[in-house]
């Protein structure tokens, strides 16, 4: 549908040209004086707003001060002659975009109007990009019902509104990122950029110069000024994954942006005040490194305003099918296709299993579930031998045969598979029934048997 363009003017010849000009491109409505245009702002919609500033009656400045109230703003343009631009650039002090002077260039309106377009049309894709980062990353979306969990949530809660730098403790893959961006657009700096950087991806040399930024010709290889992630994230929200991988030199830098809140590039000694807010993280013990003599006391002082420890996901595992359920309907939406089921047996066995990798591997595996399973039913036989690797102490109870065996699972999954078999007399359909398992899964299975098949 083509952009609406309301053009008013009280000289009929000019008001007809326009209209001529534009009426290919655009769905064209004219006004010959400020109260027509009144009447047409007030019952339809327009994207631009095209005005002579002098007209008889109300001048042109009233039309764009009326438009100026709608929501959404239609994007205001005054055409006037040379002696009146003072009025014009007043009139863009007032929220028009711009202003052209009589007799209007055509060609230039044209780009002026695109290009306005165009801003707007950003504008807009922004602010919906925001509305989803809010949605995405408001608290509810730090899924988890344990009360380890809940300790966390009710701290980020307090947090997230204050300008207190934070540190986040936790192992690899606990979520301290995505905790970071809740903190981030709970904040007052929402609509201002995150940045991340993840100081363990980097060399010393250029973390400095990727956090700091440098001056042409500041090291060998440095063509032109770089502007550094600090300054990236000026009004916003700075994330330092992993600060306990960068090395001395950066850390005395770092320190000397937290008490006085000014960054000096490399190369230069002109300092720049920067505002940003400091979210930090670590899976290392900071004060260990401390003792240690590798990361600095005053430094730690610094980040660890608040600290909060991120739980491991063997910790809380009562949150684990909520994750699943969580995940598995997440990946199958963006796959289009219908989300898998975990039978009882399943559950319990990705309850008890402790999750090295945290969230990052439970949500892999929900991925990779959903992919190869395609709507169908997880039972315990589907899961890969890791998730019974845990030993008798910390494996589930299983009413299968599995569990009073006192073989391997390996062993005990092919005696299962044999079993089945026989007592469906080769019926590979019936043997999957028996096993609570598609017929699928058990070809998959005997494939990896082929003796089985030959029985």
């Amino acid at each position: 549908m083509p952009a609406s363009v309301l053009i008013v003017d009280d000289e009929p010849h000019t008001l007809e040209g326009l209209e001529a000009a534009l009426e290919d491109e655009y769905e064209i409505t004219t006004a010959r004086n400020a109260k027509e245009a009144f009447n047409h702002l007030e019952n339809d919609r327009f994207d631009v707003v095209l005005t002579d500033l002098r007209m008889a009656g109300q001048s042109g400045m009233s039309v764009i001060d009326r438009a100026l109230q709608l929501s959404p703003q239609p994007v205001c343009i005054m055409m006037t002659a040379y002696g009146n631009v003072e009025t014009a650039v007043e009139a863009m002090r007032r929220g028009a975009y711009d202003f052209l002077t009589k007799p209007v260039n055509l060609e230039k309106l044209e780009m002026l109007i695109q290009r306005a377009l165009e801003k707007e049309q950003l504008a807009v894709e922004n602010e919906q990009l925001h509305r989803r980062l809010d949605r995405k990353f408001r608290f509810e979306s730090l899924l988890g019902r344990s009360p380890r969990f809940q300790q966390v949530l009710e701290t980020v809660q307090l947090v997230a509104p204050s300008r207190a730098t934070v540190l986040l403790q936790g192992e690899t893959g606990t979520g301290k990122e995505l905790v970071a961006q809740a903190i981030h657009q709970n904040s007052d700096r929402s609509r201002r950029p995150f940045v991340a950087v993840h100081c363990a991806a980097l060399s010393p040399n250029l973390l400095e110069s990727e956090l700091f930024g440098h001056e042409k010709g500041a090291f060998t290889g440095a063509t032109e000024k770089r502007v550094g992630r600090f300054e990236a994230a000026d009004g916003g929200t700075l994330f330092l994954d992993e600060i306990g991988e960068i090395d001395s030199s950066t850390q005395i830098k770092l320190l000397r942006f937290l008490e006085t809140r000014s960054l000096e590039r490399l190369g230069s000694t002109k300092p720049l005040a920067v505002d940003v807010r400091l979210v930090c993280a670590s899976n290392r013990d900071l004060p260990a490194m401390v003792e240690a003599g590798t990361f600095r006391e005053d430094l730690l002082y610094r980040i660890n305003v608040i600290t909060l420890e991120l739980p491991p996901l063997r910790e809380r595992p009562e949150d684990i099918p909520l994750l699943l359920e969580h995940f598995t309907d997440e990946f199958a939406r963006e796959n289009a296709l219908p989300p898998v089921e975990y039978s009882d047996e399943a559950l319990r066995t990705l309850r008890a299993y402790r999750w090295p990798g945290n969230i990052r591997e439970l949500r892999n595996f929900c991925e990779n579930t959903v992919i190869l399973k395609r709507g169908s039913r997880v039972t315990e036989y589907d899961l890969e031998d890791k998730f019974f690797a845990d030993g008798p102490d910390t494996a589930p109870p299983r009413s299968s045969p599995l569990a009073r065996q006192p073989l391997s699972v390996e062993e005990n999954e092919k005696r299962l598979l044999r079993n089945a078999l026989l007592q469906s007399g080769g019926n590979r359909t019936r043997a999957a029934e028996l096993l609570g398992i598609s017929r699928r899964t058990l070809h998959r299975k005997l494939a990896r048997w082929p003796d089985l098949a030959e029985d």
